[in-house]
């Protein structure tokens, strides 16, 4: 079942943040359910997915919330340049077009996609067991 809007990533995390009770947490991701979404996920708790990126927080100045020129509904797509085995780049353009997707979407989703990179939990309650339950095919094994 679809609301007349696509919540933004960040925007299903932080209604996720809310609920007191795994059911209720499921029933968010479930609800709110979106390609990028799903793409965080995977790319958060899937072991076989390895980012080429290098380590640390890249320099990059985050976007004024009100004025983002895009979305990360939008610019999951841009995913396969960042892992190993995705799209063939050299790597200093790899790092280019990271650093534009985080400039290019809200500071909040650029945190999450930071939180993804680095195979951390963006929110508290959020793990791979929970993802496996709500998307059961998501993650390979």
């Amino acid at each position: 079942m679809q609301t007349t809007r696509t919540r933004d990533v960040y925007e299903v995390f932080e209604e996720f943040s809310k609920q007191k009770n795994k059911k209720d947490r499921i029933g968010v991701l479930s609800k709110y359910t979106s390609p990028a979404l799903r793409d965080i996920l995977r790319g958060t708790f899937d072991d076989s997915l390895q980012f080429n990126l290098p380590e640390g927080r890249p320099p990059y100045t985050p976007n004024k919330p009100e004025s983002v020129p895009s979305t990360l509904l939008k610019k999951h797509r841009e995913f396969g340049y960042f892992v190993v085995g995705g799209k063939e780049i050299p790597q200093y353009k790899r790092e280019q077009f990271f650093i534009r997707l985080l400039e290019a979407i809200h500071p909040k989703d650029a945190e999450i996609v930071l939180s993804m990179v680095n195979k951390e939990s963006p929110v508290k309650y959020l793990t791979k067991k929970l993802t496996e339950e709500t998307f059961p095919n998501l993650i390979v094994k």
